[in-house]
Formats: structure tokens, C-alpha cells, sequence
């Protein structure tokens, strides 16, 4: 190599910021050895929190691929596998977030980094559904054309950790109808159905008309689906009622309600269930009842009560703080 191309080199890597004489030798790299060299050549990393979550991530993955010798031909599955999740299905769900939820990561992601106030009610999975074109309803309004399910009447209370009411509460809630399918799964797209925004009243109530939601599976045609069919496991998430709620001065909750009785109740192929969010619901006989609540057809129908207790941002930051500095002394134990 001549000394211009060599001294072009030097010019190139200086102007980003990179000294050649001080990155380690990547020459003659063995298996034994290609670790450290990769931790060295990441040593001038600025970010201390990146450095520290490489390093990990570097160590996972070299162990893996010493410990399963992956083939040339299963890495270049595994890359096709990456590739096809980006692609799939970006217009109406998320498939990234369905393998993540196959592989438990989101479960592991929400227990994490959401820690519970005692008192507060547990979080959940957002899925991969959610959707920001929803409709504003009132209390005690249906969520759900008619003809979509059996009748389902959802009522509680929201209110803090010491058992106030908290007003004007933003709930948005969504759920798949009586076949199993989203509103945005259905190939007519836009139509906004068996979703809606609503608030709390003054005295932290809600409620609202919807329908029973069933058991249904993931989409089998992407590479959830095809993960979990590959590694012997069946695709469907327990019958539930997604919910969200923000309040000014508390912290927003993500969650759904599972319902008692579901045969997928603690198998769900996400892993999102919680005891603490499962409910059992009660059947309403009276005809005068299902005509009072705005039923088109007055006969019985089921009927969820739930009051969620949320978190103060206050609360909610001094629980996050200690899970914080748990981490950091994790986090030093591990640099040492």
C-alpha cells in the first residue's frame, strides 16, 4: 500500500474523530479471542449507558453463537427472518411486536421498566392494534356497531392510591369482536369499530357498551405466527379488553383485562396475562336493565365491573427511581 493511500487513510479516519494507532489489532481473530477485541474496539464509545449495553449484547451474542454453532445456513435464515419482520404487515399491526411478545421480550420489557406502585393496578401488553383514529364517546355509548358480538356492559371507577376519585380520565379502549378480528384486520380498512375514547365523570366512574371479546390467534402468515408454529406452540391470546388511561398528574396506564374461564387464560402465546387483571363476568337477566343501558335488543347480556387505581407521576417516578438505582449497581457488579 503506498504511503498516500496510507496517509489518506489517516486523513479520512481523523476527520471522524478515529485514531488509528489506538484501536486494537483485528488480525488473526479465533474464536477465544474476537470478544475482547470487539469490547476494545467499542472501548472509545462517548455513551457510557451504550458502551455498558453493547458490551452485554456482544457477550450474549458471542456466547450464543458459541454454544449453538449455528450453520451458515441458519444464520442467513435467521437474517431472512429479520428482514421479513420489517416487512410484513406494517399497514395494519406491528409484526416486530408480535415476535417480541412470542419471545416474551415485551412482558419481560413492561415488568421492567414499569414497576408497580403498591396499590396501582398492573400494566399490560399494548399489542400491536392499538390504533390513534378513534372515536369519542360518552358514558354509557357503545364501542361496537351492532351485529359485531354478544352484548358486554363495562363499568368500574378510576382512582388514586389512597381511594380518590380521579375526574376526566382519558380511557381508551379496544378489543376484537365476537370473530376474533381487530377493525384494522378487516380488508375494508378505516372503518373505526369495537374501539373508543370515553372519559371518567366527576366522581371517577365510567362506563360503556361493547361486546364479549374472544380467544383468538396472532396472524399465522408472518413470522410470529411462523415462530411460534415452529417452535410447537399453538398462536392465541386469551379473550381481553385493552385499556389506557391518562389522567393529568398520574402516570398513564397500559393494561387490558382478561376474563376468567378462557381456556388460553395461562397459555397466552404473549405471555401478558396477570392474576390481578382477570375478571369474571356476571350475566344480567333483566330486560328492563339491557333497555336502560342503550341496547338495541333488551335481553341479557354480560357485564365486567373493574375500578383501576392509577399511580401519581410522583409515585410513579420514586418507583422508577429505585428500579433505576438497582440497575446501576447491577451495572457496576457487572463492570467489575
Amino acid at each position: 500500500m503506498s504511503e498516500a493511500s496510507i496517509r489518506k487513510a489517516n486523513q479520512l479516519a481523523h476527520k471522524h474523530g478515529i485514531d488509528l494507532s489506538k484501536l486494537p489489532k483485528s488480525l488473526d481473530l479465533t474464536v477465544d479471542n474476537i470478544t475482547e477485541v470487539v469490547h476494545a474496539a467499542n472501548a472509545n464509545c462517548q455513551d457510557e449507558r451504550l458502551r455498558f449495553i453493547f458490551k452485554s449484547l456482544v457477550n450474549h451474542l458471542h456466547n450464543f453463537a458459541r454454544e449453538t454453532s449455528m450453520t451458515t445456513e441458519e444464520w442467513v435464515s435467521a437474517i431472512d427472518f429479520l428482514n421479513n419482520t420489517t416487512r410484513k404487515g406494517a399497514d395494519i399491526r406491528e409484526e416486530s411486536i408480535l415476535v417480541l411478545g412470542v419471545l416474551g421480550l415485551l412482558t419481560l420489557d413492561e415488568t421492567l421498566n414499569n414497576p408497580t406502585v403498591p396499590g396501582a393496578t398492573e400494566g399490560s401488553l399494548l399489542g400491536p392494534f392499538f390504533a390513534t383514529n378513534t372515536i369519542e364517546f360518552q358514558n354509557g355509548e357503545s364501542i361496537a356497531s351492532e351485529g359485531k358480538g354478544e352484548y358486554l356492559w363495562v363499568e368500574g371507577k378510576v382512582l388514586d392510591t389512597k381511594g380518590n376519585p380521579i375526574p376526566n380520565c382519558a380511557i381508551d379502549t379496544w378489543e376484537t369482536d365476537g370473530d376474533g378480528l381487530y377493525d384494522v384486520q378487516y380488508d375494508a380498512g378505516g372503518t373505526t369499530d369495537c374501539r373508543g375514547r370515553l372519559h371518567t365523570a366527576e366522581d371517577g366512574s365510567y362506563c360503556y357498551r361493547a361486546v364479549v371479546p374472544v380467544s383468538y390467534p396472532i396472524p399465522g402468515d408472518g413470522t410470529a405466527g411462523q415462530l411460534a408454529k415452529a417452535l410447537g406452540r399453538h398462536l392465541f391470546r386469551p379473550a381481553h379488553l385493552h385499556m389506557v388511561l391518562e389522567a393529568e398528574g398520574f402516570e398513564k396506564l397500559v393494561t387490558a383485562l382478561y376474563f376468567k374461564g378462557d381456556p388460553y387464560l395461562t397459555s397466552d402465546v404473549t405471555f401478558g396475562v396477570k392474576s390481578s387483571l382477570v375478571v369474571e363476568a356476571t350475566i344480567e337477566m333483566d330486560p328492563e336493565v339491557a333497555r336502560k343501558r342503550g341496547f338495541r335488543e333488551a335481553k341479557e347480556h354480560e357485564v365486567v365491573r373493574y375500578d383501576f387505581v392509577l399511580a401519581t407521576a410522583e409515585e410513579a417516578k420514586e418507583a422508577k427511581e429505585a428500579k433505576r438505582r438497582a440497575g446501576l449497581k447491577a451495572q457496576a457488579n457487572f463492570a467489575a
